[in-house]
């Protein structure tokens, strides 16, 4: 990338701060169409450090050199189950190369949101607490993994396999329930995380740290010394929209699926139409409909119901909860972790996990939804 100084007599159309996926893939599109477009970020070049996934189908087309690795999905929760679809993990640096391919004539600036002015602002640089909006305690993800060899990892996945979660406590530690997230990297590396989807405050790092080295102990596996680690804590419940910017996207607006965290996908997929909004005559209020449509923004609040659900329930009963949603049928899992837009499927998908479930599961899942959000959790 070149840096480049914008002078007051060519004011850019669209100023997009932060250089993260979704940031960089709205500002190539923005630029794609002819809009004079910046990108704002005090480090541009910093090194993205997060490993990022999503189901095949739901990725717009990408170049060979952006995908690590393309897997079938396996899941244990009280009993194992076949996904059925592929998952596939992105390459870090070829996505990136990817994406700086299509900033040419984009202006990079070493700045930060609100240093840099443009006729429409988006705010694409993620998660920050400082910025919140209110006291509240955000309900995380939080994880800690480290890199092994698929040999080292082979006892707990297998090879040509993505094990989206594993459910059972092989730690053999109390409290709050992880999972393992194992999944291949390219290249013969696994990544190997313990994950906790949501807790209100997320879960510590050195206690999932504890209990993937407890895991991992449980099958035989020791950690080489040196290993690469990856540490992850981001918030699940972010409310919609935030001052600051005209327009926020990627994990900002926020995008971040309130069950699975995902939302690289969704900013990959969204930055095209996005950039379309932003030509016509009424960028801003086009775009807020292109990002947050009516039907997303029930889809979400139905997911946010869920989470709180999930929140509530007690720690032994969170595998029996994911083995009755494991068990339904696939097109009842894919739109409710895929369909941002389809509230009659959404909506369907609850209804049939409600369904399968017995009734101590059915109280747990619709009371909670029903109340305020959880109180923070008091311990692990």
């Amino acid at each position: 990338m070149t840096d480049l100084t914008v002078g007051p007599r060519r004011t850019l159309d669209v100023l997009v701060a932060g250089g993260g996926p979704a940031g960089r893939a709205l500002a190539g599109a923005c630029a794609a169409l002819g809009l004079r477009t910046g990108l704002a970020d005090p480090a541009p070049d910093r090194p993205w450090r997060s490993t990022f996934a999503a189901w095949s189908d739901e990725l717009p087309v990408l170049p060979a050199a952006a995908v690590a690795s393309r897997s079938r999905g396996r899941a244990v929760a009280l009993t194992e189950h076949e996904l059925g679809w592929e998952y596939t993990v992105l390459d870090t640096p070829g996505l990136r190369a990817h994406l700086d391919a299509g900033l040419a004539g984009v202006a990079i600036h070493r700045a930060r949101l609100g240093e840099v002015s443009a006729r429409v602002v988006v705010d694409a640089t993620g998660h920050h607490p400082a910025r919140s909006r209110s006291r509240r305690v955000a309900a995380e993800q939080t994880a800690y993994g480290v890199v092994v060899d698929e040999t080292t990892a082979a006892p707990v996945v297998a090879g040509g396999e993505a094990l989206f979660m594993d459910w059972r406590q092989d730690h053999g530690l109390p409290g709050w329930p992880t999972f393992l997230y194992a999944v291949p990297l390219g290249g013969g590396a696994v990544l190997l995380e313990e994950t906790s989807l949501a807790r209100r405050p997320g879960l510590a790092l050195p206690e999932l740290e504890a209990r993937l080295h407890a895991r991992l102990a449980h099958h035989g596996i020791t950690v080489p010394e040196g290993a690469r680690e990856e540490r992850v804590r981001f918030p699940v419940d972010d409310p919609l929209g935030r001052g600051g910017a005209d327009l926020a996207f990627g994990a900002a607006a926020p995008l971040v699926h309130p069950a699975t965290g995902f939302s690289v996908a969704t900013a990959l997929t969204l930055a095209p139409r996005l950039a379309e909004a932003l030509t016509g005559p009424a960028p801003v209020d086009a775009a807020r409909r292109v990002v947050w449509p009516a039907a997303a923004r029930a889809v979400h609040a139905l997911r946010r119901r869920g989470l709180e659900s999930l929140l509530r329930m007690p720690p032994a009963e969170v595998p029996a909860f994911f083995d009755v949603f494991l068990a339904l049928p696939s097109r009842h899992r894919w739109a409710y972790l895929t369909g941002r837009t389809d509230l009659a499927a959404t909506a369907a998908a609850m209804g049939a996990l409600y369904s399968g479930a017995g009734w101590t599961l059915r109280a747990r899942l619709v009371g909670p939804a029903l109340l305020p959000a959880a109180r923070p959790a008091t311990s692990g």
